[in-house]
């Protein structure tokens, strides 16, 4: 069974983790206890290792926000491109 979780909910298991960890168990007991693999583990480590649960929504935010830039400046490139090729035509 796959479970997704949100970026705050992450953040929560790591900090758990964390706890877990400093009471002397190792990763893959910790792993265990969370019910999460070990490689979720090291590559939310990665991504999420510092933040709070307040970054993690602002990091979402930012990323949602990118996207829809990204769209925006490809249709406008498509558009600009279909313009100049209407151009050629007139000269």
């Amino acid at each position: 069974m796959r479970k997704r979780y949100s970026g705050p909910q992450i953040v929560a298991k790591l900090r758990e983790a964390d706890i877990l960890l400093g009471k002397g168990k190792i990763v893959p007991e910790v792993c265990k206890d969370i019910e999460i693999s070990q490689q979720t583990y090291y590559r939310w480590r990665q991504k999420y290792g510092g933040m709070s649960p307040d970054m993690a929504k602002q990091l979402r935010a930012i990323q949602k926000e990118n996207a829809q830039l990204k769209r925006l400046v490809a249709d406008q490139a498509l558009d600009i491109s279909i313009l100049k090729i209407a151009a050629e035509g007139n000269f």
